[in-house]
């Protein structure tokens, strides 16, 4: 092992210290040195509805255990999850965040439980508890799918099963980011009938879009399907991101070129009428030329990386700027910012992973030591302004650098995750990233669940102006993509007039032709990432 390895794995805070004060509860409260227990703390309204007294922290960080090569950590905490939680608790939970951060961080433990037990030299013990864990908690939420239109309620109580919520309206991306979880839930389980209800949402959103705009609006009603007038804008964060994220990654995860084609159309759309390199503006979805908000949101800079993995660098690469930029001048991204010179409308900053997973997607595909000092300054913050003796906590108000008595389980498994990958080389690793797809809350689910066999295939791309969409996608290039490396997309029909450079994944050399040192290998990480552990 590298100096650096030896430093992360002589610090003991990521699992030691964050459980030492919180466990079994489902958040680390890093000011006061203690568990958050849903109904013991002041009620924080929907944000508490992340938490189901199932140990959420513990579920969330599993695969990142193994990333960080803390396998027998790994296994301990697969022991406490399987010997301890608990999924019946009478409580209403967010159908969303249960999905991304429960579900998934039981489907991505299983995978590398069943990867080590195969393996040999651990795990010999485990009989697939972690997935009959999810199995469970899918029928949990599937009541949630009871709806006219086969949109799920945003809340569900997870006991009894069978009472449902009485919500009218749920945003895309709560309805839209179903379909990985599920779909790895069925073709791991063998059971179809997850999979089956999340690309009935899939299908329900893609044809409510905006025929003219290619756009989807923010807010629907899940009982008749129609967009709600205060949730008829459209951008590319809170409340749609992840729609958007997950069919490029469904199309990945699944091999299934309906998701890819559906995805291609949108981001044409987002690219006519709402990316402004470097801004992302808010338009309405029905007249996408006006502009409705005089705002961007933090959520947005997932952006950029899913930006990489389509191929399409040049606008990555100026929004991901804009955004350091913002970094650099006030430490954190902001909740919201003001389009007008940057300027603050709302000063919070949560720990929010997705300029850090951006980062790791611009430096993975380019290879260029710029990304590595931006995750040194992520890394360098986090440690200045957030850390504190139990742990990290969030900004109230990045300008007065006030803390939150909050740690969100989205921290660890994100957080770290994509930091600790950004500086690390492949051999370093457990696993081959390679082989794996991130969830939107960073969990591993195998690209080898594309060759099982997919439930239904009835879905179908109902837009009559794009059927002559043609692309070339080898099954060469494909593992690079998963392996978080850019591609290119070769397109049947590309106007000669068109700037080519938007279409493809130009290599290191014609991006960075005046930095010569793009080629040099990084061989040891920065040792400041070792102080987040």
């Amino acid at each position: 092992a590298t100096p650096m390895r030896r430093k992360w794995n002589h610090r003991p805070f990521f699992y030691k210290v964050p459980f030492k004060y919180a466990y079994p509860a489902d958040e680390l409260m890093p000011l006061s040195c203690k568990g958050r227990v849903r109904g013991q703390e002041p009620n924080r309204g929907d944000i508490d509805e992340s938490l189901g007294k199932f140990s959420l922290t513990l579920i969330d960080t599993l695969d990142t255990l193994v990333v960080l090569n803390k396998l027998d950590e790994f296994e301990e905490a697969v022991r406490k999850v399987v010997r301890d939680i608990r999924l019946d608790n009478d409580v209403v939970v967010s159908v969303f965040e249960t999905n991304i951060r429960v579900l998934g961080g039981l489907l991505g433990a299983h995978v590398m439980a069943d990867l080590f037990r195969q393996q040999g030299e651990r795990m010999q013990w485990y009989r697939d508890e972690l997935l009959h864990m999810a199995k469970d908690l899918g029928h949990r939420l599937l009541p949630a799918f009871n709806t006219t239109s086969g949109l799920p309620y945003p809340k569900a109580f997870l006991n009894p099963l069978s009472r449902i919520g009485t919500e009218t309206d749920t945003c895309t991306a709560c309805a839209g980011t179903m379909i990985l979880e599920f779909a790895a839930l069925s073709r791991l389980s063998g059971d179809s009938v997850f999979e089956k209800h999340a690309r009935k949402a899939l299908d329900v959103l893609w044809n409510r879009r905006q025929k003219e705009s290619d756009l989807v609006g923010t807010v629907i009603n899940i009982h008749n399907g129609e967009w709600i007038r205060r949730g008829k804008n459209s951008g590319v964060g809170a409340g749609i991101d992840s729609y958007y994220e997950y069919l490029m990654k469904a199309y990945i995860l699944l091999g299934d070129h309906v998701f890819l084609e559906r995805f291609n159309i949108h981001y044409n759309a987002i690219m006519k009428y709402i990316s402004q390199p470097p801004l992302l503006l808010n338009v309405h979805m029905h007249n996408p030329t006006v502009s409705v908000r005089s705002w961007m949101d933090s959520l947005l800079a997932f952006f950029p990386g899913l930006q990489v993995l389509r191929g399409d660098l040049k606008p990555a690469i100026e929004t991901h700027e804009m955004l350091y930029q913002v970094t650099k001048q006030h430490k954190f991204l902001p909740e919201v910012l003001l389009y007008i010179n940057i300027l603050f409308h709302w000063g919070q900053h949560l720990l929010r992973p997705e300029f850090a997973e951006s980062t790791y997607y611009l430096y993975k595909a380019t290879g260029d030591h710029y990304y590595l000092r931006v995750g040194q300054s992520i890394v360098e913050k986090l440690n200045v302004y957030a850390r504190v003796p139990c742990g990290f906590a969030a900004v109230q108000d990045v300008r007065t650098g006030t803390h939150e008595d909050r740690m969100d389980s989205f921290f660890l498994a994100e957080m770290f995750k994509y930091l600790y990958l950004l500086f690390s080389e492949k051999s370093q690793l457990p696993i081959n990233i390679d082989d794996y797809v991130f969830t939107t809350e960073a969990h591993l689910l195998p690209v080898s669940l594309s060759t099982k066999q997919p439930p239904c295939q009835d879905n179908m791309t109902v837009s009559p102006q794009h059927n002559t969409f043609n692309f070339i996608l080898s099954m060469d290039l494909l593992k690079p993509l998963i392996g978080l490396k850019c591609f290119l997309l070769q397109y049947v029909e590309v106007s000669q007039a068109e700037d080519l450079f938007t279409h493809s994944c130009p290599s290191p050399e014609a991006l960075f032709r005046n930095n010569p040192t793009f080629q040099r290998h990084f061989s040891l990480p920065t040792p400041l990432i070792a102080q987040l552990l």
